[in-house]
C-alpha cells in the first residue's frame, strides 16, 4: 500500500470516531482501503439478538436499523428470521418486500408482496389498506407485460384499497386501453 492511500485512510479514520478501517492484502500497491461505518444502534441490537435470538421486538428494531442505513441484505435476512418466528405476522413480509425492492431484487420483492397479501388477516385489512394497495400495485406493475390479465386484476384490487394513488390510476388506464 502506498503512503498516499495510507494517509487518506488515516485521514478518513481519524476524522470520525465512528469509523473502523478494514484493510486487506492484495497484489497491487494501490489496493483500496475499505472503510466500514460502525453503527452503535445496530451493534447494541445485534448483541441483544445474540443474547436472545427469539426476541422478535429486538429483531424488528434491528431490521429497521439496517433499513435506515440502506443495508438491504441484512435487513432482508433479519425480516426473514422474524417471519420464521412469527409466520402469520404480515408486516414482516411487507418489510421484506420493501427491502428486496430497495435492493433491486424484483423477483423476491414480488414474492414477498404476494406473501404479505396472503397473510393479512381480515381484521387487519382496514389498517393495512395503503400497504395492500401498494403491494397489489407492485405486483400489477411487475406482471403488466408477462400476464396482462393478472395485472388488471391486481391493479383493480390496488385501486379498491387506495383509489387516490395516481400511479395505480395511470397503470390501470394503460392496462385497460
Amino acid at each position: 500500500m502506498n503512503s498516499k492511500s495510507l494517509f487518506l485512510g488515516l485521514l478518513i479514520v481519524g476524522g470520525s470516531g465512528l469509523m473502523n478501517a478494514q484493510t486487506s492484502q492484495s497484489q497491487g500497491e494501490n489496493a483500496p482501503v475499505v472503510v466500514k461505518q460502525s453503527n452503535p444502534t445496530i451493534d447494541a441490537l445485534k448483541k441483544q439478538v445474540e443474547t436472545n435470538p427469539k426476541d422478535t421486538e429486538s429483531l424488528a428494531k434491528l431490521a429497521t436499523a439496517y433499513q435506515d442505513v440502506s443495508d438491504w441484505t441484512n435487513a432482508v435476512e433479519t425480516w426473514k428470521k422474524i417471519s420464521v418466528l412469527l409466520p402469520d405476522w404480515s408486516p414482516s413480509y411487507y418489510s421484506q418486500a420493501y427491502a428486496y425492492q430497495s435492493a433491486k431484487d424484483d423477483v423476491n420483492a414480488k414474492l414477498a408482496y404476494e406473501k404479505y397479501i396472503s397473510t393479512v388477516k381480515p381484521e387487519e385489512i382496514e389498517a393495512s389498506k395503503k400497504n395492500l394497495a401498494y403491494a397489489y400495485f407492485y405486483i400489477a406493475f411487475s406482471e403488466q407485460t408477462t400476464d396482462p390479465a393478472k395485472a388488471k386484476e391486481h391493479i383493480a384490487k390496488s385501486l379498491q384499497y387506495d383509489p387516490s394513488n395516481q400511479d395505480a390510476v395511470k397503470l390501470s388506464t394503460t392496462l385497460n386501453s
